[in-house]
């Protein structure tokens, strides 16, 4: 992957973080999941994999299934948010996330996720992370990344200008919504970096985060 190699500085009064593979390496459990769902519907997997990261569940069912009824999806994806919320095996922090989050106390920082209540609840405690408390959560939004309205919706709870937000993201679908969002992006992993974030890290620990005395937010990427 092609990581930020010299030190870059972004200034923001805020940041919006995704969770799956972005904070949480969820990857074991999601593919766990889908793969099975796959089998049920006589889909190859390899190419379901390629549409799911960063969508709600029945976002991805709706590409993957254009024909099927949209109820139907609705009600296939609260099984599936089921399934993932009990599996929580091999759910890890993402190299970095636990200080990165703590150097965010006191900080305007929101987590956005297409995850809902419960599952964001879960993964974010089974890789031993705090959660934000400003939380916009798949319950929050009547459509899925790469919509921006998740995004917007926590800029406006935090009362920050969207064009003074930084996105943390890792998938096609979430960097897409913090672009459509007029906010700038830093790619999280090896998937962002096929999508053309503003920068790309390897992982968190490849950030460091100063509170300026002007109210900004200083992020020093390494």
């Amino acid at each position: 992957m092609t990581v930020t190699t010299v030190p870059t500085v972004l200034t923001a009064r805020a940041l919006l973080l995704d969770m799956d593979g972005t904070l949480v390496n969820s990857d074991a459990v999601v593919e766990r999941c889908w793969r099975r769902w796959s089998d049920r519907h006589g889909l190859d997997a390899d190419e379901v994999m390629k549409v799911v990261h960063g969508r709600q569940g029945y976002a991805s069912m709706a590409l993957l299934l254009p024909d099927r009824p949209m109820e139907q999806n609705h009600a296939d994806n609260a099984r599936m948010l089921a399934e993932e919320t009990a599996d929580i095996d091999g759910v890890v922090p993402i190299a970095g996330a636990g200080e990165f989050l703590r150097s965010l106390r006191g900080l305007p920082h929101a987590l956005v996720t297409s995850a809902d209540v419960a599952l964001s609840t879960a993964r974010m405690a089974a890789a031993g992370l705090e959660l934000p408390e400003v939380r916009v959560t798949a319950e929050c939004v009547g459509a899925s990344k790469p919509d921006p309205e998740g995004f917007l919706k926590g800029a406006a709870e935090l009362g920050i200008d969207p064009a003074d937000c930084v996105v943390f993201e890792d998938s096609a679908a979430g960097i897409a919504a913090g672009r459509a969002a007029g906010m700038r992006v830093v790619g999280v992993g090896a998937r962002a970096d096929f999508h053309e974030p503003d920068v790309v890290v390897r992982d968190l620990t490849q950030v460091r985060v100063e509170a300026g005395g002007d109210g900004r937010i200083r992020l020093y990427v390494r």
